[in-house]
């Protein structure tokens, strides 16, 4: 899911790297030795952390706002509570990723200054519309469900600061898939039309949230390399294949039907053999062309402009408590 980043090819380190670093750099690294931020380490795995953490930290941010749509429109104020604890949840990861992000010397304007921008991405889940209430529940068991696929390897991603931090995101996100489940378990076994709005739900996020793993490993571009820094524990397409393999008896269960006429059960391997993916679609998605590309980052934009007020104030404290230190220093 926050691989999408890797798909932009990395170039070797520059010319004067020292040979010597990097060797034994590799072999911290081949022996699961936590790298640190003041640790020495190769220029391009600076480069790919601050582009993987970053789009993970955005995805954060601008994931609040599919589910954040529905906080006043949750049909009970139980609802309410857990959605609104859940969009707050997804903040606190965005702020943690972020000071994962700095340690790499990267700031955090210069980060969500290119966010705004459009320079840097976010996952691609994200530009869909929420257009019912299923569709909350859906993202919570499916697009929850595929980010703990994804994040759980990160626990022991070679970068500390990343992995540490990726420790409690994934505890939340596994109390935020149960949630979504049990709002579609709700849906399924409520009315005809309440199960319609699940099925609906489920029709329209299985294929993006397919698409959420980054594309087939054969058109991955540098991902032996994140695999050898150990940013990477596993492939796209193994990751894709676990979450397809854990979901489809989940349906199952709900009574819901999974919108993949070509979905077929592997009796030899215990695995699902699913359809084609439509990589078009993706690459429109993440070329800026998806369903909400603009109106998300619109949004952004004006929540950041607003909020402007905000960080002027708080800079202004933090230069005032320090010129009062100084001050009582000096006397």
């Amino acid at each position: 899911m926050y691989t999408q980043a890797l798909n932009t090819a990395e170039t070797g380190g520059p010319a004067g790297e020292d040979a010597a670093l990097a060797a034994r750099f590799q072999e911290r690294v081949d022996a699961d030795d936590r790298i640190e931020a003041n640790d020495w380490m190769p220029a391009g795995y600076r480069r790919t952390l601050t582009r993987q953490i970053s789009q993970h930290a955005h995805s954060e941010i601008v994931g609040m706002l599919p589910e954040g749509a529905w906080i006043t429109r949750a049909p009970t104020l139980r609802r309410k509570a857990a959605l609104l604890a859940k969009v707050q949840d997804e903040c606190g990861h965005g702020l943690y990723l972020y000071a994962a992000a700095e340690t790499l010397g990267a700031s955090r304007e210069e980060l969500v200054d290119a966010m705004l921008a459009g320079k840097a991405k976010y996952s691609s889940i994200f530009n869909y519309p929420t257009l019912t209430w299923a569709d909350v529940g859906a993202i919570g068991w499916l697009v929850d469900g595929a980010a703990i696929m994804n994040q759980i390897p990160l626990c022991r991603c070679s970068y500390g600061p990343y992995a540490r931090a990726m420790i409690r995101v994934c505890k939340e996100e596994s109390f935020h898939q149960r949630q979504g489940y049990e709002i579609m378990l709700t849906l399924a076994r409520g009315t005809a039309d309440q199960k319609a709005m699940a099925q609906d739900a489920l029709n329209r996020w299985w294929w993006p949230c397919l698409m959420m793993f980054g594309p087939p490993d054969a058109a991955s571009q540098h991902s032996d390399q994140s695999t050898a820094w150990k940013i990477k524990r596993f492939s796209n397409d193994e990751l894709r294949q676990k979450f397809v393999d854990a979901t489809v008896p989940q349906a199952e269960y709900l009574g819901l039907a999974m919108p993949d006429p070509d979905l077929v059960r592997d009796d030899e391997t215990g695995s699902y053999r699913y359809g084609a993916i439509d990589w078009e679609e993706f690459r429109q998605v993440l070329a800026g062309n998806g369903p909400c590309n603009a109106e998300r980052l619109a949004t952004r934009r004006t929540a950041h402009e607003e909020g402007a007020w905000v960080r002027e104030a708080a800079a202004a404290y933090a230069a005032k408590r320090a010129a009062r230190a100084t001050e009582k220093q000096a006397a």
